[in-house]
């Protein structure tokens, strides 16, 4: 049997471009008035609203949220193995690659699949020179753990935006984020001034204003095209949260007797970026969803102590073994501020009724 075409898709950018026209279509209007298109006054608008929105007092602009983790890192000026988890997009791994610097893996909670904050302390060696903590899918991992541990921490928040944090984070915008663009773009945030002027630097290729690389840097700029959409959405994004914990707790409700699945353990604080549960035969329903136009997918299918481009972590199969299992069990299911209830219900009894 063909698989249907999509009726409830995993996410909707086009009804939030249809809510917030008025807003994007002026900022747009405003750029191409000024025709200043790179670091110009919507960037730099966006970066004061957005640190304000995260409750910090910078925000730098960068073109993804990958370069937000590479940027960080170099300006962190860190030298050695950087500790991150498993269960992540690779482009954790790749940032950090970028940055010069070697990722080494933590095990995941089997509950939360969120970083194991006691096996990573573990594995904090004396070449380990940074951490990168993930807030996946959007629920806040607690950092208290790791007080105390002497090496920096910068927390990949690409799937946390408005997620109650402090500290020095990463954050995406790619287009399916809870904040997203139309495009590529992230942001780093601190409370450091000092370390805001060298994220600034770095990203304009090491320049001051001038034309002169006064440090290593790179090209990596949030598009002012990007930023008028940012700043469109940013002011609903509280309500879009809220709809998503919402729509997150009437799946838990749903699915908790549901003997097929089960749904991952929320957090306080979450933002539910996805929804994800463990599932038996995860491929045969994925497929069964698709038959029924139904969206689903795999975040992630292989922990990243398993990718090729990541050997030299001196990782094997079986050294972390609830990341494995995760990704031969995890699937999300549809989930963005403009589900309805209605979809919502019928992904559930899709669900129930292949079980």
């Amino acid at each position: 049997m063909d698989p249907r075409p999509i009726r409830i898709p995993l996410a909707n950018l086009a009804a939030a471009l249809a809510e917030t026209e008025p807003v994007w279509q002026a900022h747009l209007a405003e750029m191409h008035r000024r025709s200043h298109y790179i670091l110009g006054p919507q960037v730099a608008a966006f970066e004061q609203e957005f640190a304000a929105a995260m409750g910090a007092k910078e925000a730098v602009g960068v073109a993804s949220g990958s370069d937000a983790i590479t940027v960080a890192l170099r300006a962190l000026r860190v030298t050695g193995d950087v500790l991150t988890s498993a269960m992540t997009a690779p482009f954790t791994g790749v940032a950090i690659r970028a940055a010069g610097l070697r990722p080494v893996f933590a095990d995941v909670d089997p509950e939360t699949l969120l970083m194991d904050l006691d096996d990573a302390r573990r594995r904090v060696t004396r070449t380990t020179a940074a951490i990168v903590p993930v807030h996946l899918y959007g629920q806040p991992l607690d950092l208290e753990k790791l007080r105390g541990v002497r090496v920096p921490i910068l927390q990949d928040a690409c799937q946390a935006h408005g997620a109650p944090l402090c500290g020095l984070r990463a954050y995406s915008f790619y287009p399916t984020k809870n904040l997203g663009a139309l495009g590529d773009g992230g942001a780093i945030v601190t409370d450091d001034p000092r370390l805001a002027q060298r994220l600034r630097e770095i990203r304009d290729g090491g320049r001051r204003n001038d034309q002169v690389a006064h440090v290593e840097g790179i090209n990596s700029r949030l598009d002012e095209i990007q930023a008028c959409y940012l700043r469109a959405f940013l002011p609903c994004l509280a309500g879009w949260n809220q709809r998503r914990r919402q729509l997150a707790e009437r799946y838990d409700a749903a699915l908790a007797e549901c003997d097929g699945v089960r749904p991952l353990a929320r957090v306080a604080g979450s933002v539910a970026h996805l929804y994800v549960v463990r599932a038996k035969r995860r491929d045969q329903l994925r497929q069964h969803l698709s038959e029924h136009g139904i969206a689903s997918g795999i975040h992630y299918p292989r922990p990243l102590h398993l990718h090729p481009a990541f050997r030299d972590a001196g990782m094997k199969r079986g050294d972390l073994p609830h990341a494995e299992r995760a990704a031969r069990e995890i699937i999300s299911l549809p989930l963005h501020a403009y589900l309805s209830d209605a979809d919502l219900d019928e992904v559930v009894a899709r669900v129930r009724s292949f079980y």
